[in-house]
């Protein structure tokens, strides 16, 4: 099957009925179910590799998912809505708690290799939940696991699944008020690509970029968020950044997930200890645990950064996560080769606490969507961690991966629905004409890896976990300043594989607007709930239950704000 067809001179052109942008978790199932729906060309870009990239694959732990002989989707969607602290969309959570545990279902008759106790799922009890709910291969390959098996779906499905990897797209084409397609930039080659297709699917994942200490891989810059803000959809709840509490922070460790200890902590009883060696989550709000991995993200990552700040935190400026209680035994059981893998970066964890400190994560604001994944501009869904509004706040623990499948089975079928309906305009070269003037653009030299860093740096000093209007004043100056000196057109040459200095260039296009609009709804937010801590606001406001959104009117991003959905 041949997709491209000719179009501009500046700009190879591929045509297809629906294109997902991102392969991980969310963007393959989505391509899986569009093309089982009957979309016969679907086309799967990303910048990685394909399923090889994003969060989904680099997921060591556990995925939440209602499939016990005692558990009911409904169990599982009250946690969820406990955790959003009264933010969450009650009807986008329901999808993921409902839709999701199908998804488990069928991914374990795709041989995904879920660990199994009896009859049944093997499960653990996660922070947050009523009982045990979260499934897992084994507590270092269940995101690998997941996404190989989604490949080898993806390889099934056959010829109406065309896969690119290393591929940035850019913009989306928006044309008599419809998104029909998208403009990229091709990095093997430094080649200008124009997409057009009857629906696009935003499967992008989230903005952990944005901050110096992260969890996620290098591609998760929230071009989802500046790509359909762009096109003219809204944003809700930008201001909710979850930052993951017990982030690897010392002695160094080469080649391992620097949020591998949470299964372990909560498998374990790891103990959280101050630079004392005192538990402390009780004297900040969370939780006397008694062995039990019980405070939820947001409280942890609170009471480590208190903790510290008052002068009692470990040498470099974190939490002890000491298992030296646990017998050597019972050790290796758990960790299995790991704990050879730790021996190698010279910890032996029956002497040896590590430390560890909140590190960002995850999203919980994104694009605002129906339950059908579609936005408020024809011919665009978004998917997986890309959608805002299920989980409010603060994201319960296990339910990253849940939302990417059962989000991406919903955006998929819908997506064939639209391609095959008719109901957006065919893709039309004068509507990429200014995106593909961008692509082959060029300007002076610059140090856009430097301009990257300095994006991180001022993101993680005041729009971290804790924020106050100063702070936040200080930051939202700082990337007036650095958009300025970004400019308008790219680095380089076009033409140029592999030019990172230029590919740099688009990726701050992109994290600036969506660091901008954190900036924006923190500032707004006078209050703290969940995931966003205002220390001049130290209190939740029950006034304040609402979805703040933001949407792009000429060159100005506007707030609103909506009460939560019933």
């Amino acid at each position: 099957m041949n997709m491209t067809t000719k179009s501009a001179a500046d700009a190879r052109h591929l045509e297809a009925d629906v294109l997902v942008i991102g392969a991980g978790g969310a963007g393959m199932y989505a391509a899986i179910e569009a093309a089982r729906r009957g979309a016969g060309r679907v086309l799967l870009l990303d910048r990685s590799l394909i399923g090889r990239g994003g969060a989904t694959v680099m997921a060591q732990m556990t995925v939440a998912a209602a499939v016990g002989p005692d558990d009911h989707w409904e169990h599982h969607l009250a946690d969820t809505l406990a955790a959003g602290r009264g933010l969450s969309d009650p009807k986008l959570a329901a999808l993921l708690c409902e839709v999701g545990a199908d998804c488990i279902l069928e991914m374990d008759a795709w041989k995904v290799g879920w660990a199994r106790s009896g009859d049944g799922f093997a499960a653990v009890q996660a922070p947050g939940h009523d009982r045990p709910r979260c499934v897992y291969v084994d507590f270092l390959s269940t995101g690998p696991a997941v996404s190989r098996a989604l490949r080898a779906q993806v390889q099934r499905v056959g010829p109406a699944i065309r896969r690119i990897g290393e591929v940035a797209v850019t913009d989306l084409v928006v044309q008599d008020g419809a998104v029909t397609g998208a403009a990229a930039l091709h990095v093997a080659t430094g080649e200008a690509l124009t997409i057009g297709a009857a629906a696009t699917i935003v499967a992008t994942g989230g903005l952990t970029r944005l901050y110096a200490r992260n969890s996620a891989s290098l591609n998760m810059s929230g071009d989802g968020y500046a790509l359909a803000l762009r096109a003219g959809a809204v944003l809700q709840d930008m201001e909710f950044v979850q930052f993951f509490p017990i982030g690897h922070l010392a002695p160094r460790l080469i080649g391992m997930d620097p949020i591998m200890w949470d299964p372990f902590r909560y498998k374990l009883g790891g103990r959280l200890l101050n630079g004392a060696m005192e538990d402390f989550l009780g004297r900040w709000g969370g939780d006397a645990e008694n062995g039990r991995y019980s405070t939820t993200r947001d409280l942890a990552t609170y009471a480590i950064t208190k903790e510290a700040e008052a002068g009692r935190g470990s040498p470099s400026g974190g939490a002890w996560l000491s298992f030296t209680h646990v017998p050597e035994a019972e050790l290796r059981g758990a960790f299995g080769p790991v704990i050879d893998r730790l021996a190698a970066n010279g910890i032996d964890l029956t002497r040896d606490a590590v430390e560890v400190s909140p590190i960002a994560h995850y999203h919980m604001g994104g694009v605002r969507v129906d339950t059908a994944m579609r936005t408020n501009v024809p011919g665009l869904l978004a998917a997986g961690e890309a959608v805002g509004g299920a989980n409010g706040a603060n994201r319960l623990s296990g339910n990253a991966i849940t939302e990417a499948l059962a989000y991406g089975r919903i955006a998929g079928a819908e997506a064939a629905r639209i391609a095959a309906s008719g109901e957006t305009p065919a893709f039309s070269p004068a509507a990429a004409s200014e995106a593909v003037a961008r692509l082959v653009a060029s300007s002076r030299p610059m140090n856009t890896a430097g301009m990257v860093a300095r994006l991180q740096r001022l993101m993680s000093r005041d729009v971290g976990p804790f924020r106050t209007a100063a702070g936040l004043a200080r930051a939202s100056q700082a990337l007036g300043a650095l958009r300025a000196e970004v400019g308008e057109a790219p680095p380089g040459a076009p033409g140029v594989a592999h030019d990172l200095a230029r590919l740099d260039w688009f990726d701050l296009r992109q994290m600036i607007p969506v660091a901008e609009a954190v900036v924006q709804a923190a500032t707004a937010r006078t209050e703290s709930r969940g995931a966003h801590q205002r220390e001049d606001f130290p209190e939740t406001d029950e006034a304040w239950r609402l979805n703040q959104l933001l949407e792009l009117r000429g060159e100005t991003t506007t707030l609103s704000r909506l009460p939560v959905a019933a």
